[in-house]
């Protein structure tokens, strides 16, 4: 039994990171502190205003534990890392965590590439970026290698030159090929800095020669040549006009304000690099109910940065963030040069601050529009259909179906719908072991069967705390079964829940004469649903779902079992060496091509069984 009074007098005068549990050991909240032995006895003092959702935690604070660290600084990045390896649930979060792309180009190797990157390793290459839309990026790096025409493969060079044939790029004019070892790298290394020039956004020469060379295209009549300058003209300008000039000084500064309303806010971040605003983006923050605008934009700030590899110089914030000083140094340890956060009251910096907030207020106004429009369709359907059942709770849907090909391969599914929307994580996939044949009652009565027992099962060891890890998997149980027809389906449902002892209600989607649902069979009647009501579409869409599932199931045991029985055929190849060659080639197709080293190569099979493996294949015996 953890004793309180006692730990607290245990705790240090030392900066560090404190991790509060709940009764089940999982952590409800990661914090730091400068001296851990004011701050997490604050705790367990008698309320002093900290409101309802940081009272609410304290409720269910079982145990704590603390790390004791030599700084605050270290404290800081601590805290960061747990809370972004844990994500407790009273933390503020940042939803969106993201990673965004850069452009890479390696200009530590021979003849450069320009590539898509995730990542901003300390190499020899040179990034641009972080970039908000990959596939803005793509489509530049495309342009770029159309422009400048370099190379897009892996090759390492001097050695592969001449190796293979230049490939497809080369012949329809988009590459050098450098790989013929006809370029000088003098050539090469000329159009790499052009393109460099055009990263840094100076369009201006090669807007010229494009232009130039489409109305030289033109004159002499070769319009296909013409044309090509002309899109990549437009290309050009189009990526030009995305580059909106916001400052003359060329800085990388990011641009963050926030917008909140209740229990909900945003976060709207400027991206500008070399004075220019390379794109934009919005976080969502949760968990803000009961804090203040500096604090949340202090939890984004230090949960956005420790993910990101790129710092910019300046930070301009709409509030000064709670840890104002250790953020600043924290960033300047990170980027290896110097960071200052900016909170400007006046000016043209105030302005864009302001232009940030009025985004991050129509994306959260937009989007809360767009949740009213979604509970429609989910939460609002759920309760149409409890309405047209009289049923009192309706939260959890649990579907199921049977799939089978004349009674071959007898597989089940349960698809799990909780307030309107699929719980994927819920789903299960049954194997039909009692049944041979096409009986569609048997097999849905082992599927329930098998669902049920287990969830009791796991309810009570749940009970005796000896298998915890179980939970969520059976032990809870749907408000409300769907089966996949009418009354022969929902009677053996309820001939199942009648013999385990349980009362869950069971409805039936009846289908019509072209096998569409018309509508509901539930104790013992017909019951009509309108076509266009939220919840006959969302009927429509579990009764789908449960469909597909299941075909999806019995299509992958359809695939294994052909599999099976080919590679069975082969002398020495048992169940053993059977699962090595799947593990190790991913189709029969590939084992086929293989040659005897490279059978032999998978550890479980020998030079002996990769020669019959091969001549099962190969051999006069095979018609393959």
């Amino acid at each position: 039994m953890f004793n309180f009074e006692e730990e607290l007098k245990k705790l240090p005068n030392k900066p560090g990171v404190y991790i509060m549990h709940d009764a089940a050991d999982a952590i409800l909240y990661v914090g730091k502190a400068v001296n851990l032995h004011n701050r997490v006895r604050s705790y367990f003092r008698a309320n002093i205003g900290r409101g309802p959702q940081i009272d609410k935690m304290v409720a269910l604070i079982d145990h704590f534990e603390y790390i004791v660290t030599d700084s605050e600084l270290e404290a800081l990045v601590l805290e960061n890392n747990l809370i972004k390896e844990h994500r407790p649930k009273y933390n503020t979060l940042l939803k969106d965590d993201k990673t965004y792309p850069y452009i890479k180009v390696t200009l530590g190797e021979a003849y450069p590439r320009i590539a898509f990157s995730r990542e901003m390793k300390k190499d020899r290459s040179r990034y641009f970026g972080p970039y908000t839309s990959a596939a803005s990026v793509k489509d530049t790096i495309e342009l770029i290698n159309k422009l400048y025409r370099l190379r897009t493969c892996n090759k390492k060079f001097p050695r592969d030159f001449g190796v293979d044939r230049p490939c497809l790029n080369h012949h329809i004019g988009q590459c050098t090929a450098p790989c013929t070892g006809n370029v000088s790298e003098e050539e090469y290394e000329s159009r790499v800095e052009q393109a460099l020039r055009f990263l840094n956004g100076d369009y201006a020469p090669i807007i010229r020669d494009l232009e130039e060379k489409m109305n030289e295209a033109s004159e002499r009549m070769d319009y296909e040549e013409a044309i090509r300058y002309r899109d990549l003209l437009q290309s050009v300008n189009q990526v030009a006009q995305k580059q909106k000039i916001t400052d003359a000084d060329c800085e990388d500064k990011d641009i963050i304000a926030l917008y909140k309303a209740d229990d909900d806010a945003v976060v709207q971040a400027f991206f500008v690099r070399g004075g220019r605003m390379i794109g934009r983006e919005h976080f969502y923050m949760t968990h803000v109910s009961d804090l203040a605008k500096p604090q949340i934009l202090d939890g984004f700030v230090k949960q956005f940065y420790s993910g990101t590899p790129f710092i910019p110089r300046e930070l301009i914030l709409q509030y000064e963030p709670e840890d104002m000083r250790l953020i600043e140094e924290w960033l300047t340890k990170k980027r290896g040069s110097r960071t200052y956060i900016r909170v400007p009251k006046i000016g043209d910096k105030e302005k864009l601050v302001e232009l940030a907030a009025q985004n991050a207020k129509l994306v959260l106004e937009r989007d809360k529009e767009r949740i009213r429009r979604e509970e429609g369709r989910t939460i609002g359907a759920v309760k149409e259909i409890a309405a047209l059942l009289s049923l009192p709770h309706l939260s959890r849907m649990e579907a199921f179906d049977i799939s089978n090909i004349s009674g071959f391969a007898n597989v089940g599914s349960m698809v799990v719908f909780e307030k309107g929307k699929p719980k994927r994580s819920d789903y299960r996939k049954f194997r039909i072991k009692s049944v041979s044949g096409p009986d569609d009652y048997a097999c849905m009565r082992e599927v329930l069967t098998r669902r049920f027992v287990h969830g009791m099962e796991e309810k009570d060891a749940l009970a005796d705390r000896d298998l915890e890890e179980t939970y969520g998997k059976f032990s809870k149980f749907p408000d409300l079964i769907l089966m996949d027809g009418g009354k022969g389906q929902v009677n053996i449902a309820l001939q199942v829940l009648g013999e385990l002892g349980l009362s869950i209600p069971v409805c039936g989607m009846v289908k019509d004469d072209n096998h569409r649902t018309r509508g509901l069979y539930f104790q013992n009647e017909e019951i009509g649903i309108a076509h266009a009501s939220e919840g006959f579409k969302l009927i429509t869409r579990i009764q789908d779902e449960a469909h597909r599932f299941a075909i999806e199931y019995h299509r992958s045991i359809r695939s294994k079992s052909q599999v099976k029985s080919v590679l069975d055929e082969i002398p020495g190849v048992g169940p053993a060496r059977r699962r090595a060659l799947m593990r190790h080639f991913n189709s029969i197709e590939e084992i086929r091509d293989a040659d005897v080293d490279t059978l032999s190569a998978v550890p479980e099979i020998n030079v002996r069984a990769a020669e019959e493996i091969y001549h099962f294949f190969h051999g006069s015996n095979c018609d393959a």
